[in-house]
């Protein structure tokens, strides 16, 4: 039983929309913490607008209301709901925010409700920059030489004080927003004015920047009788001034000496206590001068953070999950381990392995962005990669980053010279990891390294150990690699891809049946929270190569599927994919099948211990799946749920005789392959723009006379619109091609005749093979040239002729059962002088597909799953769409983190996330403005 047996409901509050600096890590939080507290029989209520999230989804709480977050909406909940208590630690900063503006206005006195997990004193210390620093002044903790200035005059009288270089951190704001470095006198001014208007209260903090310290976060809780735990200790490879979301970051903390680390428990357990009397998750980071190992404490978050998703995933402790025990009233000492499920939940874990996490950036959507990383947060996603070592978790982590990578290593493109090199590092950059090694690799010592960067010596000397064995491969070639070095090699994570570039001979093919035939092979590990002390009873794991070849993972006899997740979240491919595969788990499950899940996104609810039978931590890349499949033996993978990802491998798991579950890869490739699809509308007589495909450049030209100005230029198999323009003569397509071969060599590239001001709209349907149920049709408010993940889309649609809504129906079951579809399928059309053209279809699951299932309120990827597998026709079910009035998808940016790119929308998409918003009619002044507005952000 709950220790507090006055709550008998409970309010959790989102984090909104995915934005930079606040993504689905709270998503996942939230969904833990709903899941923990109704356990204990108590009624949870969630407030999220956000569509995309498993956390919104109605099995996750007894009442979801999918609102804006505002007092408003908070009000109208608590008048229709009986509420004894709100949690809002588990939405980030939005939440915090939220109820401490709820709080002001008296609205949780009013309805009687109290405020768990943390208390609004402690919020107000945590983020108001200057009761911080007179706090942690009084319980002796040292903080860095500031203060707080309220006007620029102060800014500039303070900033004389203190002296440069500077820091600037407004109150108030999340993810580093508005913060940054002043450097010198010049750039004093216009620091303090962004910072200033970035504050909700126009404050700014005035602060002696540390720079080239080092940085190190610990993730603790704490229960009402003062018990505190420290979970998790990462320590950030970059030094002071990256921001922590965009710092590759290690656990355990691997360069700190035992003295420092006691002293840094001892002032993080003092610092919680301090805050006042809660019970939940906090944050504390800390800065450490290499030389004196002196501490000064950063900051402080009474909340879960985006650390907590990453320390639970990579200790196997869910935060998140003991976080909302410990605010219901229960201790630490009475709640056991959720791994070992017999230890005490008190025991802090120790881990028998290295965890690497790697932030995922996606510069290449905002032209002109500065890549420099700083106190503003500017990644879009994060891997994480589990290893034996730091060298191996490093390769593992580049190996999931999606960006082409295959180890830490750039290889066949041009180097910069050593000189330039050292020059390049100094500045820290998304790829500067790749860079030291390409330093190292030319010679350059590990000292002018650490000297350039400020990185500890002892990371570079392990990236140095990557090179010694990289230079020992270049010697040889398949046939004569001696097998001890093969073995070394993949000891420290080196890919068989990576292997044969290095040699550039052979295949990853052939390297992977040499070390096979020579008994090197990948075992599976458990993440047991205990370094295998006691025995953990779940399942999740990790893959490494050591001798002795013990795998912890047996292999059952019972008929299972492998789903593959989705990789980092990037712009175009965000959370609704996390959303789709634990609907996907869950289907599988309740057919019958083990299922198992592979991703290396720690921020997802699919990569949580208890979502799937079992969970493998791997990069989503072949050779690791691989090695899965011949370890498991499927009945098949599922790849419609995991995005473009996961539709990539789908063709070699056919070639190599894996079944694909749903679709075949042959269909699927006709809709990916925009030659093979137009011929196939062609034959089905559905109209299409006309189009043609090219090679060179000479060639582009002739195909964009040939279909008519204006013209749509873009590569084929990409997600998101990358890299896509629309161009309007021979001298724009020209300059278009050669950005697109140079980034994506040897890449087809497709020239559409665009459809200029004309109408788009889309569908989601399923297919069985017999019928075709069309999930929604869903209008765009912008004219086509704007990216659909970009367009603020209504469902169901509300302007387009019945006419027309037929003939794409029409059209949509034509293709479906032309391409033999199992499963999912999403079409997009447009619409001009009442014609219908198809413009693309996507065989798998889409960004709209969580939308549709939401606003509908049917759980339409559980039937996805099951026709995939075939265990259920669509007759088996009744569809009752629960929709009163419209609901509309609106994107959500993140242009501020960029301050100076245009906000221009185009055909490549832009938007981070996207928000629900109901309306009854279309006479809504919300939806009559955005109407009005369409077409005012369209270029080129």
């Amino acid at each position: 039983m709950p220790k507090d047996t006055s709550i008998k409901s409970v309010l959790i509050i989102g984090s909104g929309p995915i934005i930079i600096g606040q993504a689905c890590e709270f998503d996942y939080s939230g969904s833990q913490a709903a899941r923990s507290i109704r356990e204990e029989g108590i009624k949870v209520i969630l407030i999220n607008s956000n569509p995309a999230t498993i956390m919104t989804d109605p099995m996750m709480a007894d009442k979801v209301y999918l609102l804006p977050l505002t007092v408003e909406s908070i009000e109208q909940i608590l008048e229709e709901n009986q509420i004894d208590a709100v949690l809002p630690t588990m939405g980030g900063q939005t939440a915090l925010n939220l109820a401490k503006e709820a709080a002001e206005l008296g609205v949780w006195e009013k309805y009687n409700v109290r405020m768990i997990g943390v208390d609004i004193a402690a919020i107000d210390t945590a983020e108001d920059r200057e009761k911080f620093r007179q706090l942690m002044l009084k319980i002796g903790v040292a903080v860095a030489p500031s203060r707080v200035a309220n006007s620029l005059l102060e800014g500039k009288e303070f900033a004389q004080e203190i002296g440069f270089p500077l820091v600037i951190r407004p109150s108030f704001t999340l993810g580093g927003t508005g913060g940054g470095f002043v450097h010198d006198k010049s750039e004093l001014e216009a620091a303090l004015d962004r910072g200033l208007k970035a504050s909700p209260i126009h404050e700014v903090l005035v602060e002696k920047a540390v720079l080239g310290w080092k940085e190190y976060e610990l993730e603790l809780l704490r229960d009402k009788n003062d018990n505190v735990a420290i979970i998790c200790t990462v320590e950030n490879l970059d030094p002071m001034g990256v921001h922590t979301g965009d710092s590759i970051t290690v656990a355990p903390a691997m360069t700190l000496s035992d003295t420092a680390f006691q002293d840094m428990r001892n002032q993080a357990i003092l610092m919680m206590r301090s805050l006042g009397n809660f019970a939940g998750g906090c944050n504390v980071q800390f800065a450490l001068d290499p030389v004196t190992e002196k501490l000064i404490s950063v900051e402080i978050n009474p909340r879960v953070s985006r650390s907590s998703a990453l320390a639970s995933k990579a200790t196997g402790y869910p935060i998140a999950k003991i976080a909302a025990k410990l605010a219901i009233g229960y201790t630490l000492d009475e709640l056991k381990n959720q791994i070992t499920k017999t230890t005490s939940a008190y025991f802090e874990p120790a881990l028998d392995y290295v965890i690497v996490k790697m932030p995922r950036w996606n510069f290449d959507k905002f032209k002109g962005a500065n890549d420099t990383l700083g106190l503003q947060m500017k990644s879009v996603g994060e891997v994480m990669s589990i290893g034996r070592s730091f060298t191996e978790a490093i390769q593992k982590a580049c190996q999931s980053l999606e960006n082409n990578a295959v180890g830490l290593g750039y290889y066949g493109k041009s180097q910069m010279h050593a000189e330039e090199l050292i020059e390049y590092i100094k500045t820290p950059k998304w790829d500067r990891i790749f860079r030291i090694k390409d330093a190292l690799m030319d010679g350059v010592s590990v000292g002018t390294i650490a000297k350039a960067t400020l990185i500890d010596r002892w990371f570079i000397n392990e990236i140095k150990k990557i090179v010694d064995v990289e230079k020992e491969i270049e010697k040889y070639k398949t046939a004569t690699l001696p097998i001890e070095l093969l073995k070394e090699a993949k000891f420290m994570g080196f890919s068989d891809e990576q292997i044969a570039k290095i040699m550039q001979d052979g295949s990853d093919e052939e390297i992977y049946e040499k070390r096979k035939a020579a008994g090197i092979t990948r075992v599976y590990k458990m993440v047991d929270t205990c370094s295998a002390e006691f025995e953990a009873k779940t399942p999740y794991f990790y893959s490494t190569f050591e001798s002795g070849n013990i795998s912890e993972s047996k292999a059952s006899d019972r008929k299972k599927v492998i789903v593959l997740g989705s990789g980092p979240n990037r712009i175009g491919q965000g959370i609704e994919f996390d959303y789709c595969c634990v609907h996907g788990l869950l289907a599988l499950k309740e057919c019958g099948y083990e299922a198992i899940m592979m991703n290396c996104n720690p921020e997802t609810v699919s990569t949580d211990f208890d979502m799937a039978d079992k969970l493998y931590f791997e990069p989503v890349f072949w050779e690791h799946l691989w090695e899965l499949i011949e370890h498991e033996k499927p009945e098949g993978v599922i790849v419609q749920l995991g995005g473009q990802t996961a539709l990539k491998l789908a063709e070699r798991l056919t070639k190599k005789g894996v079944k694909i579950i749903g679709t075949s890869f042959d269909n699927m490739d006709i809709a990916e392959d925009r030659g093979r699809f137009s011929d196939m509308l062609k034959e089905l007589g559905i109209p299409y723009p006309n189009y043609g495909t090219a090679y060179t450049v000479d060639e582009a030209v002739e195909v964009a006379n040939k279909v008519g100005y204006p013209v749509l230029v873009r590569p084929s198999y990409v997600l998101g619109g990358q890299r896509m323009r629309i161009v309007i003569n021979d001298e724009e397509v020209e300059k278009a091609v050669v950005s697109l071969l140079k980034h994506i060599p040897g890449n087809k590239i497709l020239i559409d005749h665009f459809l200029d001001r004309c109408q788009e709209a889309e569908i989601d349907a399923i297919c069985d093979g017999e019928a075709v149920h069309i999930m929604g049709v869903m209008e765009h408010i912008e004219p086509a040239g704007i990216h659909s993940g970009d367009s603020n889309a209504v469902l169901p649609q509300f302007n387009l002729s019945p006419l027309v809504v037929e003939t794409m129906e029409e059209y949509a079951r034509k293709i479906a059962f032309k391409l033999n579809i199992k499963g999912l399928i999403n079409i997009q059309f447009a619409i001009k002088d009442g014609k219908v053209y198809v413009i693309e279809a996507n065989p798998r699951a889409s960004r709209t597909t969580p939308f549709i299932a939401k606003a509908y309120q049917i759980p339409y990827l559980n039937v996805a799953t099951k026709i995939m597998l075939g265990a259920n026709k669509l007759r088996d079910f009744k569809f009752v769409k629960r929709l009163k009035g419209y609901a509309i998808k609106e994107p959500v940016f993140s242009f501020e983190k960029f301050p100076g790119v245009s906000k221009e929308l185009g055909p490549e998409m832009k938007s981070t996330g996207e928000a629900i918003r109901f309306i009854k009619d279309l006479r809504d002044p919300y939806f009559r403005q955005l109407y009005k507005d369409r077409s005012m952000y369209l270029s080129k």
